[in-house]
């Protein structure tokens, strides 16, 4: 699932870090595992992102576990709800003014996504964990990077000379393909927060099923000739659908799914200055 409020007319406005005559350009894309293909599962990650008028994104990216009943209704529940309580915390309020309080923000962002799957679980009638999933939240301005992970994946930036910056790895557990969840106890303890500080000119942010591909493990340094290519397909785009079209095409590949078989997840962003 992809939400996007694109504005491409931005005003000429101050948010503390943030110039507005700068904005971001986002493309997202969920498929499906070629595993879960074969099972008939339907894809279990889900994506959501705003662009909000002072030109601040606000993005996440999810995987509903693989072992939970309504996995894909937890990353969905959880991405939406994160993003919105960032989103209107950001555009009511001037943005944060030290690290700590960036932190503070992006932990209440977590518990908000928290509080909706044990909303959900009611609802639905189940435990918390069968909604389980991992949740990672990024608030990207042109000076200024912060995100929040619990569970694997990552999130990876470039600078404007062109270097790659790995801002979370994945995160395991004990034993192979184990991790944090939203609804394990230790979740916000175990989050990893991060806040860049600098100019930025490109974002990925991604599930587990892709972190092989892109990252070099087991110290999750960013592979380049995985980002370079994707980084100047994100800075060209000029039509949203075609764009998230392509990028669709691209997780559905040969090329990726020969190595492959989990969900994927795979989102994009370019700062346009």
């Amino acid at each position: 699932m992809s939400s996007s409020d694109a504005q491409e007319g931005i005003t000429s406005q101050k948010a503390n870090t943030c110039t507005i005559l700068n904005y971001w350009r986002v493309v997202g894309a969920s498929v499906c595992g070629t595993s879960h293909e074969k099972t008939g599962q339907s894809c279990q990650d889900a994506h959501y992102w705003k662009l909000l008028p002072n030109g601040v994104l606000v993005a996440a990216v999810a995987d509903g576990a693989g072992s939970a009943i309504l996995g894909e209704r937890g990353a969905t529940v959880a991405s939406q709800a994160a993003v919105e309580i960032l989103s209107s915390h950001l555009t009511a309020e001037r943005l944060p003014e030290s690290d700590e309080n960036w932190t503070a923000l992006l932990i209440d962002a977590i518990k908000a996504a928290q509080k909706t799957i044990e909303a959900e679980a009611v609802t639905q009638e189940v435990s918390p964990r069968d909604l389980a999933t991992t949740l990672i939240l990024v608030v990207a301005c042109p000076d200024l990077i912060s995100v929040a992970q619990v569970g694997d994946g990552a999130a990876v930036v470039s600078d404007c000379e062109d270097n790659l910056i790995a801002l979370t790895i994945p995160q395991s557990g004990e034993y192979i393909n184990e991790t944090t969840f939203l609804t394990s106890q230790d979740a916000i303890e175990a989050a990893q927060i991060n806040i860049q500080h600098g100019p930025m000119s490109h974002l990925a942010v991604f599930s587990d099923g892709l972190q092989m591909l892109s990252l070099k493990m087991p110290h999750g340094r960013p592979h380049t000739p995985f980002f370079s290519p994707l980084f100047r397909f994100v800075s060209n785009v000029t039509d949203q659908t075609e764009a998230q079209e392509k990028l669709t095409g691209f997780l559905c590949s040969p090329k990726i799914r020969e190595r492959a078989d989990d969900d994927l997840t795979l989102l994009l962003a370019a700062l346009v200055r």
